[in-house]
């Protein structure tokens, strides 16, 4: 199936690790020309090498906090700059601290809120002009927690369900322009966030991270955990000429695991 992918303008946000870096990964290997952003220069540094070294897509970095809208601005801006135009926006962020209702405060949901819903709608305003010129696509990765809250999760659960909201009313307002909005939800796949959760459920269990990994496992009818590879393909195929119909919706990655219909 040809992805006509080849010479595409994409920004990929958060993209030095995890599903970030995966997406980037066969975006590059497509022929594409994409800009890693991340907080992290050095590691974006060694990802833009590891890229650069296959010889395909070109590859350019930038620093960016997405919580910080000057740093949205420049980013977004550095990108056309580099590439002359934007066809494909990926956004990405990391996951907020875990826990219940009762551990946090204001700030604490003020924060989640900038982190995961607010960054999004910022990075979007500042890219529409440029989508808008030729039509393109938006990915926005969320959660499995849009479908099924994950407990211990709140704040996640909270603000990911922001993001389904925004995504479907967008697919109405910018069909007219070509612009097709997709949301992409993972569930157990294995980035060092899902590790970290292991942790954090296995000292308050008590238990072994070996043993919640093997009980998280088997809940899933696939028996196992996915590869952030395997994640970044169901994104790419959505941001792709092979998609031309497909909008408004939300696609999960979970191997089987969600029971709801």
């Amino acid at each position: 199936m040809e992805l006509g992918l080849k010479g595409k303008r994409v920004l990929v946000m958060a993209s030095s690790q995890g599903l970030g870096k995966a997406i980037a990964e066969l975006f590059v290997k497509e022929e594409a020309n994409v800009m890693l952003a991340s907080r992290n220069i050095d590691r974006l540094k060694e990802v833009q090498a590891e890229f650069e070294s296959f010889q395909q897509g070109k590859v350019k970095i930038t620093i960016c906090d997405i919580t910080q809208p000057t740093q949205i601005q420049e980013t977004i801006d550095k990108t056309i700059k580099e590439f002359g135009g934007l066809d494909i926006l990926i956004n990405n962020a990391g996951g907020p601290p875990a826990g219940g209702f009762e551990d946090f405060q204001d700030e604490d949901w003020q924060s989640a809120f900038e982190l995961n819903l607010l960054s999004y709608v910022r990075i979007i305003r500042m890219a529409l002009p440029h989508l808008k010129e030729q039509g393109g696509r938006i990915i926005n990765i969320a959660s499995s927690s849009i479908r099924e809250p994950i407990p211990g999760l709140i704040l996640s659960n909270t603000f990911r369900m922001g993001i389904v909201g925004l995504a479907k009313t967008l697919a109405d307002e910018l069909g007219p322009y070509n612009i097709l909005v997709n949301t992409v939800a993972p569930g157990r796949i294995l980035t060092d966030r899902v590790s970290q959760l292991d942790k954090i459920n296995a000292d308050k269990k008590k238990a072994s991270v070996k043993e919640i990994k093997k009980t998280a496992e088997d809940s899933i009818p696939l028996g196992r955990s996915g590869t952030p590879e395997e994640f970044a393909k169901v994104v790419i195929f959505l941001s792709s000429e092979a998609n031309t119909y497909m909008t408004g919706s939300s696609f999960f990655v979970d191997g089987g695991k969600l029971r709801s219909i």
